[in-house]
């Protein structure tokens, strides 16, 4: 653990307490391809490797890169030292792929905003992340937690609650609790819908989320529908199931 010096402009905090990295890997179900975000000092990386046909992980810090070398070498040309978030996902592996990994407090709505755009290829993922931000991936309608993400990533996968991690079990230990989720890609067919079109009425929804939809979206139903005739304009974004989004966008197109 101390081969490699956790850096705080990274957010790095690495996970120590082996229970819970096993506890994390036999979380992930599909394991033929993963991808792993961060290994950091490898204590997920080394319970991957012996399940995994096809592993590779990603991981912007050189030193741990030229640590993970060292203690991998069966890992040879594997570990790619990039930025996840500037990657381009479809040059990695051959057929679709799992993400798993102890995502940066400080860039993980980034982390999730990429997987969107790459939701073709991704089945699923088990991650670790701020307790909080867990509990609004996974809130449901009603919930003041339920927001953006909810509802775009619920419109592809089935987001799981998994466990709540304690903080001293990291090194060093953040200052909030972590918990570990799980997102496995749905067997549904996408609606056909315009997508642009139903992530700009979520943002543009929850932006001003104490207004009504009809104040909220007058822009975009202006001049196109009279929102008196849909019942749903009168709702707040938090109280629409991610379908009643699926529909609103059907009415806006």
């Amino acid at each position: 653990m101390q081969s490699v010096v956790p850096k705080k402009s990274l957010g790095q905090h690495f996970l120590k307490d082996e229970n819970i990295a096993r506890k994390i890997v036999s979380s992930l179900k599909a394991n033929e391809r993963i991808l792993e975000i961060g290994p950091g000092t490898g204590v997920l990386t080394k319970y991957l490797i012996p399940v995994c046909k096809d592993f590779k992980a990603i991981e912007i810090d050189k030193e741990v890169v030229g640590f993970l070398e060292k203690e991998f070498p069966e890992l040879e040309n594997r570990i790619i030292n990039d930025d996840f978030l500037k990657c381009d996902l479809n040059s990695l592996f051959e057929g679709s792929f799992s993400i798993i990994g102890n995502f940066p407090y400080n860039i993980s709505s980034q982390i999730f905003f990429k997987i969107i755009n790459y939701q073709a290829i991704i089945q699923e993922i088990v991650c670790m992340l701020q307790k909080d931000v867990a509990e609004r991936l996974a809130a449901k309608p009603g919930n003041k937690s339920y927001g953006v993400l909810t509802v775009i990533l619920g419109a592809y996968y089935k987001i799981k609650y998994l466990f709540t991690v304690n903080e001293q079990v990291f090194f060093p230990p953040p200052k909030v609790k972590s918990a570990v989720i799980r997102l496995e890609r749905t067997a549904e067919k996408y609606p056909d819908i315009d997508e642009k079109l139903f992530f700009n009425i979520v943002k543009t929804g929850f932006n001003q989320r104490r207004k009504t939809l009809k104040n909220s979206l007058r822009k975009l139903w202006a001049d196109k529908i009279n929102p008196d005739d849909y019942p749903v304009f009168n709702k707040r974004p938090e109280q629409l199931t991610i379908n009643d989004f699926f529909d609103l966008t059907k009415i806006l197109s």
